[in-house]
């Protein structure tokens, strides 16, 4: 669910001119319960960073877990994650981890930003944050930006570019990065099911069955562990940024939830986001980008070229979408549980619960029909 706009100082590889601003992220006012010590974060930037320069601070507003700023200082500009204001599952927005994963692998795959600084306490902002380098490009969410079509032809090569870049990244020797004890490979399938299933326990509101009856599920039909690798974790659309002429990727981003494990269980994340066209209304709702369009390909074909390109077995693939949407549900639910108890008063969240219903109904209806 979470989102990072476009994240440092340096212009995405290859050296293209910035986009056009009806093209890109744009950031906005920030939210008035989100502020950020503007002096306190000015004596950090100038301490780690250089310069005297006056900081000027913006939002992006989009994104539903960590908090993304655009930090300008001077000619520089910056991108700043936090965790969110009132969050009950600090383990879900542990800075340490986005900083450690993107040090080690932004120096072995170009697609991973730089981290520039990290502040690792409450020191500064009252949580602990990261500065990273800005990435200018174009960010494909649920409607096309202004000024941009999209033909079936082109739909379908954005198809094809997102699945290689996830191949690639599930590629990575992330011993030989330095990445080895980043993670616990071993047993990593019952744990994500246990811990998916306890976080829902932990911030449930509702009375919804059809999510107990797929954890349930979940949990007595595990397949094999598959060889570990590096895992994001919330591989999308809006989480990848592609040139103007939508050629090519050059970044990824939101690496908040990353770590070793099966990859298939990754790919079924990124299949729990995928929306087709058929697919019923409460969901077309939830999509996380521009799935739905013509040209887009299906969950079955997204899987078939994954494992194409890996090597993979197909086995098991209803399994790892169905956990996919479990997850995403969870992850809703904890949203909306901070919007429940006042923590939070962002009105985009009022209706996640809706979205608990409708991604448990499709995991439901994945496993009763034994297809993606």
């Amino acid at each position: 669910m979470s989102q990072m706009m476009s994240g440092g100082a340096e212009q995405p590889p290859g050296g293209e001119p910035a986009e056009p601003p009806e093209l890109e992220d744009r950031p906005r006012t920030v939210r008035a319960a989100e502020q950020l010590d503007s002096a306190a974060l000015g004596a950090y930037v100038a301490r780690e960073l250089g310069g005297t320069e006056t900081l000027a601070i913006e939002q992006f507003p989009g994104g539903h877990s960590n908090l993304t700023y655009l930090i300008r200082h001077g000619a520089h500009e910056y991108v700043l994650r936090r965790p969110p204001v009132g969050s009950k599952v600090k383990s879900a927005h542990d800075m340490g981890r986005e900083v450690a994963v993107l040090s080690k692998l932004a120096p072995v795959w170009p697609l991973a930003p730089k981290v520039l600084a990290y502040c690792p306490d409450d020191s500064v902002l009252g949580a602990p944050f990261y500065l990273m380098e800005r990435r200018r490009g174009v960010i494909l969410r649920k409607e096309l930006p202004s000024g941009l079509t999209l033909d079936a032809e082109a739909a379908s090569r954005l198809c094809g570019l997102l699945v290689d870049a996830f191949a690639a990244l599930h590629s990575v020797d992330y011993v030989a990065a330095g990445l080895a004890e980043f993670g616990k490979p071993a047993g990593y399938i019952e744990r994500q099911v246990k811990g998916w299933t306890e976080r829902y326990a932990g911030s449930q509101t509702d009375d919804i069955p059809v999510v107990t009856s797929v954890a349930a599920w979940l949990a007595a039909n595990r397949p094999a562990e598959g060889s570990p690798r590096l895992l994001h974790n919330d591989f999308k659309f809006d989480n990848v940024i592609f040139d103007r002429s939508l050629t090519r990727i050059t970044g990824i981003l939101d690496w908040e939830m990353s770590t070793l494990g099966d990859p298939l269980m990754d790919l079924g994340t990124a299949l729990g986001y995928w929306v087709h066209v058929d697919d019923p209304p409460p969901l077309q709702l939830l999509r996380f980008g521009l799935t739905s369009l013509p040209g887009m390909w299906t969950r079955d074909e997204l899987a078939r070229r994954y494992l194409a390109a890996t090597g993979r077995p197909a086995t098991s693939l209803v399994f790892y979408y169905a956990f996919g949407l479990f997850k995403t549900a969870v992850v809703a639910q904890q949203i909306y549980y901070r919007y429940a108890k006042g923590l939070t008063k962002d009105p985009r969240f009022a209706v996640f619960i809706h979205g608990v219903r409708a991604l448990s109904e499709q995991a439901q209806s994945s496993i009763d029909r034994d297809r993606l």
